[in-house]
């Protein structure tokens, strides 16, 4: 078992490691988030062109609405 310095240098290393995934695991979160919000937009805006005689009018709403909601927060 390490004791003294050796010990010193890898519980600093430990701590340096679970900082760094700590980190990427926000990165990670937040890019979900915009990929989601990328998607939730593609969404909105391919139902805003299509055609009015193939549009739901009511599934419109509802996207356009979510997507607000999504925005604002």
């Amino acid at each position: 078992m390490l004791q003294g310095s050796g010990a010193r240098v890898l519980s600093r290393e430990n701590q340096r490691l679970q900082d760094r995934v700590a980190v990427l695991e926000q990165t990670l979160q937040e890019r979900r988030r915009t990929q989601l919000r990328v998607a939730e937009l593609t969404d909105l805006v391919t139902e805003l062109l299509l055609p009015v005689s193939g549009r739901d009018e009511a599934a419109m709403r509802s996207a356009l609405e979510e997507y607000r909601k999504v925005s604002s927060s």
